[in-house]
């Protein structure tokens, strides 16, 4: 992956994006030299490869390719860039892979968290859960919430409630 981007020898990354950082439409392509500037980067097809790694193998990047994959339509160089940053986390990490540990027990163990109103653009929120068998993950999403909560608790119930659907 980092060859077919040209980041072999990126500066390795501790984490897929920074504490606090928010990616927003406001910071998308607003005129066309800006759009034909933004052509010479494969976007689309960096986010793309990246949602591919989370699904199969890579839980820890399911939150910034969440965040990633909203720009897709119109993405500026906050959102190239950043994207980069994942490469460089992978750079660091390359020699990461989910493991699962010799159990007679065999516990599945389930986790689901929220970000009230954590996109700027609409307020909506976003939910995930991760599901773990023998000390590995197994299952896990993350995703923005279709309705604007009107609470921490609503949203919290809502994140609640997919992660449930899906151990049922």
């Amino acid at each position: 992956m980092l060859e077919r981007f040209g980041m072999e020898n990126s500066k390795p990354s501790p984490v897929p994006i920074n504490k606090g950082e928010k990616l927003s439409q406001s910071q998308s392509l607003r005129n066309e030299i800006e759009r034909e500037y933004m052509k010479a980067f494969p976007y689309v097809s960096l986010i793309g490869t990246l949602m591919y790694a989370q699904v199969r193998t890579r839980p820890d990047i399911a939150y910034v390719v969440e965040l990633l994959e909203r720009f897709q339509a119109n993405p500026g160089m906050e959102h190239w860039r950043a994207a980069k940053k994942v490469l460089g986390y992978f750079q660091r990490t390359q020699d990461y892979m989910l493991t699962y540990n010799k159990s007679d027990l065999l516990e599945i163990v389930g986790y689901s968290d929220s970000e009230f109103a954590g996109c700027p653009d609409s307020r909506k929120s976003t939910s995930g859960y991760i599901f773990l068998l023998a000390g590995g993950a197994v299952s896990w999403k993350r995703s923005k919430q279709k309705m604007t909560a009107a609470s921490t608790m609503e949203v919290e119930l809502l994140a609640c409630y997919d992660a449930v659907t899906q151990a049922i």
